[in-house]
Formats: C-alpha cells, sequence, structure tokens
C-alpha cells in the first residue's frame, strides 16, 4: 500500500508528540513543524484534537500491522508474546516527552478513551489466545487463569502509565515496562517455556 501525505504528516505529528509533548505545541507551531501550509492542514483535520484523534487511530493501525507481520515470522505463542513485549519496550523507549501521556488522559480523553478500547477489544483477545496457545503447548504454565492473567496484564499497563505510582520524572517508563513484564512473564513459563524463551530475555 503507497504511503499518503497524511501518512507522513500523522507519523511526523507523533514523533513530535512523543519527543516534545502534545501541549507544548501549539497549532501554529505544529503547522510550521509539520511544514505544510495552513490550508492544507485545515483541509486534513478539522482542529489539533483532531490532529491528535487521528495520530491515535493511525498508530494503532500501524501496531496492528507490525503485529500481522510477527506472526507471520514467529509460529509459537512464548516467541509471539516476547516479541510483543520488544515491540512496546521499543515504543515506550520513543516516548521522551515527561508529560506525553499526561497530555493524552488530561487534555485529549477522547483519543485516550480510543486507546483503552483498543487494549480491550484487540489487544486482551490477543493476549488471551497466545496464553492459551502457550498453555495447550506446554510452554506454559497449565494451572494459570488465562482471562485473569490477561486482564493482568492489561491492568499492569495502566498502572505503568499512572503518573502518581510511576512519576515520569523519577521513571523511565520502557525500564517499567520491562522490569513488570519481563519478570511477571518468567512465573508464566514451564521449563520448556523457559527454553524457548531463554534467547530473548538474553537480549531484553
Amino acid at each position: 500500500m503507497s504511503r499518503t501525505l497524511r501518512d507522513t504528516l500523522l507519523d511526523q505529528a507523533r514523533d513530535l508528540f512523543q519527543r516534545a509533548g502534545i501541549e507544548t505545541q501549539s497549532p501554529e507551531q505544529l503547522i510550521a513543524a509539520l511544514d505544510i501550509a495552513p490550508a492544507t492542514f485545515r483541509e486534513m483535520f478539522r482542529d489539533k484534537a483532531d490532529l491528535v484523534m487521528q495520530v491515535t487511530l493511525h498508530d494503532i493501525e500501524r501496531q496492528k500491522q507490525e503485529h500481522a507481520d510477527l506472526f507471520a515470522r514467529v509460529p509459537d505463542p512464548v516467541g509471539r508474546l516476547l516479541s510483543l513485549l520488544e515491540m512496546g519496550i521499543r515504543d515506550l523507549q520513543k516516548v521522551t516527552a515527561p508529560t506525553y501521556f499526561a497530555d493524552l488522559i488530561q487534555h485529549y480523553p477522547e483519543a485516550w478513551e480510543v486507546g483503552q478500547q483498543h487494549l480491550m477489544s484487540y489487544s486482551y483477545p490477543q493476549l488471551h489466545g497466545l496464553l492459551n496457545d502457550g498453555v495447550v503447548q506446554k510452554l506454559l504454565r497449565g494451572d494459570i487463569n488465562i482471562g485473569l492473567v490477561s486482564k493482568i496484564i492489561i491492568e499492569q499497563l495502566n498502572m505503568m502509565l499512572n503518573e502518581h505510582i510511576f512519576p515520569s520524572s523519577r521513571y523511565n517508563i520502557a525500564e517499567v515496562f520491562r522490569s513488570v513484564y519481563l519478570y511477571y512473564f518468567r512465573g508464566l513459563c514451564t521449563d520448556e517455556g523457559m527454553q524457548a524463551a531463554s534467547a530473548y530475555f538474553a537480549r531484553m
């Protein structure tokens, strides 16, 4: 699929927001940073809130495509789960603006809610299916409550993004993500699963 000007602008806006924050950028500064005419901006986006929403939706589709490509390359559920973990760490490492998530939650609740709905309608079933496959293949412990573990993994993400628990001024979100999920996942693996996961753990 060929890229459009909109795709390019949404990628550029996402990178700018993650690097400098969302509320630090006025509409005029955004137009200048994106290097487009004001009329072009108005044709594509109703306002800044619409841009933030479109960036959110665009990034969700980007993640889905990356996951599809990953699943085509990696056959086993443990490898898929840990590769998703690696992708999550990579994405969070790109967010260097300490106010990025707080800006989304406080100033763009509709876009934030879209992300939360994505977690429940897409990420939760995806995790549930991978955990179930891992249990069936005896790579994950057979006594885990798959629905509960899927919910815990989702809620751990919400916990990590809570500024009251892990303020960005004190904690690197990518390191928090790694610490929470990497060590939690170890407890889910059987001995066979740990052998299958050893290469992933070694490079994380």
